[in-house]
């Protein structure tokens, strides 16, 4: 795994204006599986590089896979527990909460 990855999220969580940031360019855009890639790609990795932490979207997602394998690995926590592990952590790329909503694209059926 590419370590700027964890580097850069370590400043991320510690850092309230670049969190700011990238929650102000992220509210240009919707909530959609169909633009997740992209929406890495324009908003968080440019910021990375800013702070000469280049990775890619398959690094972080690579990254996230085995963040969250970890969390859910213990088979010990409720629903409510793993609720709010997820809660807790921020993914860019996985379990985001964001929907493909087919009908929208392909209609009702």
């Amino acid at each position: 795994m590419n370590e700027n990855v964890i580097k850069f999220f370590k400043i991320y969580n510690a850092d309230a204006a670049l969190r700011e940031r990238i929650d102000e360019a992220e509210a240009c855009y919707p909530g959609s599986l169909e633009i997740r890639d992209s929406l890495v790609s324009a908003i968080l990795l440019p910021e990375a590089e800013k702070l000469g932490l280049s990775f890619t979207v398959d690094e972080l997602r690579k990254y996230e896979e085995e963040k969250w394998a970890s969390v859910h690995s213990d088979v010990e926590q409720t629903e409510a527990d793993l609720a709010k592990a997820d809660e807790d952590e921020r993914y860019w790329l996985i379990n985001r909460g964001w929907s493909s909503d087919e009908a929208r694209f392909c209609g009702d059926k």
